[in-house]
């Protein structure tokens, strides 16, 4: 019988340290080069240097990305705050930081604009807009409001935030507007494009979610000389036309979905009209979903004024400050589950399922304006490393901040003191940051 032996390495315990060095090369070369130092430098004179802790913040967000708590922990160990030529600090100051970053983002992201586009030539300028809410668990902000919240929690005061970012394939963020928590994204929107709105060329597309669909919003890009790609909301009077949509005399664009579209030709606009067996089938499950919900809630409700007992609680108005007397009737004596299913189906379904319809008025083909609406959600700050650096073009988010990550620092204490610093883990992508970084190009 043959045993194998497996080599025994030292673990004798050491004081050499490793941190990630990836991303703060990564930010120090994109700060350097958008002449960050200059935008943030005059905001504050006085304290620990204003642009480090940015840096060090933004360094932090593209390794761990937690809380401001954490990035406090993380910037206050002694090989990060040498290598960002800090002193230690409490993490309040990343807090005030922040706060002065807020108190000025106006004129910053102003002059953070003019510095991206006199670095960058960009050969397009067709944007991409859109909006989302932020829960805030305190309640000091002025902008907090009560509001429709994409998150679910409607219980809490959010804030609103409006992203615009240089259409694929740069992909590139260039505005952030921030506003109260119960501003809609109709009303929000000329706040976002406003601020970026001189830097766009003539003709540019500006595509942007249905909920900010408005007549005056689109007049106010066609003022400009811009074009628009957005969604609309079916009507009545598109009933009719998705009463005569046949598929054989539809353009098939995406045989895997089973999505056909057909385009309806205005004098001022181009209607995109698609419909998809996909969608069509989550939609109808959905409904199928609520018919049985609405029906077992009925019969809950039946059996309370049947047995002469209190509605179930759900049923009631939990509000002690009112009293109110119930009078229920349902339409379960007069029919049968198959009947009331009919019923249910009849209020619910409305012949809509599985279409969807864009408006634009750029002259579009439907896969052209499927495809570009479809990717308006790619908003991410990594893209500007992918546009810097051509051999990043098509490498994921993902596989870019694992290759920064990787790329380590070893600092090496010598038994004399003197320290050693190695650096280790290069790959193709993070070595490309180093020799820009270095000046190599």
């Amino acid at each position: 019988m043959n045993i194998t032996k497996h080599r025994a390495f030292p673990t004798i315990p050491n004081k050499n340290i490793c941190v990630p060095i990836g991303p703060i090369l990564a930010v120090q070369l994109f700060y350097e080069k958008l002449n960050f130092c200059d935008i943030f430098s005059k905001h504050k004179s006085k304290g620990l240097d204003l642009n480090s802790l940015i840096i060090g913040l933004l360094s932090y967000k593209l390794t761990e990305n937690f809380s401001i708590k954490e990035a406090g922990k993380w910037l206050n160990q002694k090989e990060i705050l040498d290598i960002l030529n800090l002193e230690q600090f409490h993490e309040r100051v990343l807090y005030r930081t922040l706060e002065l970053l807020g108190r000025n983002r106006e004129e910053i992201l102003s002059d953070i604009l003019d510095s991206l586009f006199s670095v960058y030539d960009f050969e397009e300028t067709d944007i991409n807009l859109d909006w989302t809410s932020i829960v805030l668990f305190g309640t000091k902000s002025k902008l907090g409001k009560y509001g429709y919240s994409r998150d679910y929690r409607p219980d809490k005061l959010q804030i609103t935030v409006g992203i615009s970012e240089l259409a694929n394939p740069i992909n590139i963020p260039i505005g952030v507007t921030v506003n109260r928590g119960n501003v809609l994204d109709l009303e929000h929107f000329s706040d976002t494009y406003n601020q970026v709105k001189s830097k766009l060329k003539k003709g540019s597309l500006i595509i942007f979610d249905k909920g900010a669909n408005t007549t005056d919003n689109l007049k106010s890009i066609q003022d400009a000389e811009m074009e628009y790609l957005t969604a609309m909301k079916l009507n009545t009077s598109d009933d009719k036309i998705i009463e005569n949509f046949y598929l054989e005399k539809a353009e098939l664009i995406d045989s895997e979905k089973g999505i056909y579209g057909i385009k309806i030709v205005k004098p001022s606009s181009i209607k995109y009209l698609y419909f998809s067996e996909s969608l069509q089938k989550r939609q109808l499950e959905a409904k199928a979903r609520a018919v049985m919900r609405k029906l077992k809630e009925a019969k809950e409700i039946q059996k309370a004024v049947v047995n002469k007992k209190k509605l179930p609680k759900k049923f009631r108005i939990n509000n002690e400050l009112i009293e109110i007397d119930y009078s229920f009737k349902t339409k379960l004596e007069e029919l049968s589950d198959d009947e009331a299913i009919e019923l249910l189906k009849a209020s619910l379904i409305n012949g809509r399922e599985g279409f969807f319809c864009l408006k634009s008025n750029r002259n579009l083909t439907l896969q052209d304006a499927l495809v570009t609406y479809r990717k308006k959600d790619s908003i991410e700050i990594i893209s500007l490393m992918r546009y810097e650096f051509e051999e990043l073009k098509h490498t994921s988010t993902k596989f870019i901040k694992k290759s920064l990550k990787n790329l380590t620092l070893t600092i090496k204490f010598r038994i004399n003191g003197v320290k050693n610093y190695i650096f280790a883990n290069f790959d193709r992508i993070n070595s490309l940051i180093v020799a820009k970084r270095n000046g190599i190009t």
